[in-house]
């Protein structure tokens, strides 16, 4: 840290003044109605998605002033978007009507051979069955379906605020527990999976069995809780009318097939995703409204991400070279609620010769921490984007999310030490 540069101070002031900002949306949504004069400007800086992008843009003319404009550029064309893009591009296509006709088909199957009352059926498959479909067709598109899924199912009007962000902290942590049962669908296992050779049979035997425990726990305890107000609640029954033919379902997961197995050539999922512009295009009277604003918004946070959590390696590289496992394995997990799980497992991939226990437990504790807050994970803020309106007064308090997901997370913790 002996040469530390002006722009590394910055970018350092910047990160930190957007974390705060992040902890605060829910408050300027509160500003937003008590001072109506300055509501649109309010409502703007109140919307999660929107705080990385915004103080990215800052940090870019900050940059511009300190080393001039050609550097700021050059810079931040240097770095990799494939994410946010990638990202952007899973949300829409499993957004999509047969997409999630595909999904509630699966959920309702799930459900009828579960003999048990109202809606708790629905938040087994939902919590402890659709977070596990994130290790094929990757975590952003899981969360897309089951956030749709929850939205409808879970998270009726008249229920509960402790239930909402008990159900929206479980399906965070779960999502990012349940995409390491293979090599190329979690982030944070994407960011070294390729360097320490790990293949999707080490993934399913180290990390598998662990991640459908904690999975499965956690749904189970969150029904538990919750028993009495699900049971109450309408089972799950989809309708039947306005079905999409079962041709262009399967053509849609066709589509979503090819973007995940593209994933790391944007060129290509680009070119997939066109295709499949045009292809809804021409079957109009069987789509929906795709999620094109939510995406973009998503996408926006995490290229914001990308641009304001680059520059922290200098702070941050030694503090993860420096710890003993455990502490890694507890430090990591706590530093995810401050900085996407995907960063901190791409600065450890820079330590020269891990040993497998250090490797372990970078891995483990950043998708421990995946749940903590909306930039833990990637596809946190697909989730927030579609389920925001269905909390309370349709704000999503950060610091209710935190709390809520201390257990969930807890467990996690516990099955990862094993």
């Amino acid at each position: 840290m002996e040469n530390v540069s002006g722009f590394q101070i910055a970018s350092l002031v910047v990160f930190a003044i957007a974390l705060v900002h992040v902890f605060s949306a829910s408050r300027l949504e509160v500003l937003a109605h008590r001072f109506p004069s300055q509501a649109g400007l309010l409502h703007l800086l109140g919307e999660v998605e929107v705080v990385f992008g915004f103080w990215a843009m800052v940090l870019f003319c900050i940059h511009s002033v300190l080393e001039g404009g050609s550097e700021a550029v050059r810079r931040v064309e240097s770095l990799d978007f494939t994410e946010p893009l990638f990202v952007f591009v899973a949300m829409v296509v499993a957004g999509s009507r047969p997409v999630v006709q595909a999904a509630r088909s699966l959920v309702q199957g799930v459900s009828s051979i579960l003999p048990l009352p109202g809606s708790i059926p629905a938040a087994f498959a939902i919590l402890g069955v659709a977070p596990l479909l994130g290790s094929f067709i990757t975590e952003p598109a899981a969360m897309t379906v089951a956030a749709l899924l929850m939205r409808e199912r879970l998270m009726p009007d008249g229920s509960s605020a402790r239930m909402r962000y008990a159900a929206l902290a479980v399906l965070f942590v779960n999502i990012s527990i349940g995409g390491v049962l293979t090599s190329y669908a979690a982030p944070p296992v994407l960011m070294v999976a390729a360097k320490w050779g790990w293949n999707t049979t080490f993934m399913a035997t180290t990390f598998g069995w662990r991640a459908v425990l904690v999975v499965l726990i956690n749904a189970i305890l969150f029904i538990a809780v919750f028993r009495r107000e699900l049971s109450e609640m309408k089972p799950l029954k989809f309708p039947r009318d306005g079905m999409v033919p079962t041709a262009l379902v399967v053509a849609h997961l066709a589509f979503l097939a090819a973007i995940v197995a593209s994933s790391h050539h944007r060129i290509l999922f680009i070119a997939v995703f066109m295709l499949f512009l045009g292809f809804v295009q021409a079957y109009r009277q069987h789509h929906s409204e795709l999620l094109l604003k939510q995406s973009l918004l998503v996408a926006f946070f995490l290229a914001g991400l990308v641009v304001l959590g680059s520059p922290q390696g200098w702070w941050l590289g030694p503090i993860v070279e420096s710890m003993g496992d455990r502490t890694l394995f507890f430090g990591t997990t706590a530093l995810t609620a401050i900085v996407d799980n995907a960063a901190l497992t791409y600065l450890g991939s820079l330590v020269k010769d891990p040993s497998s226990s250090f490797q372990y437990f970078l891995v483990a504790g950043a998708v421990a921490g995946g749940g903590l807050t909306v930039i833990a994970n990637a596809p946190n803020p697909a989730g927030a984007s579609i389920l925001r309106d269905r909390l309370p007064d349709g704000i999503l308090a950060p610091s209710k999310l935190l709390l809520a997901a201390i257990v969930p997370t807890a467990i996690a913790i516990g099955v990862f030490l094993l």
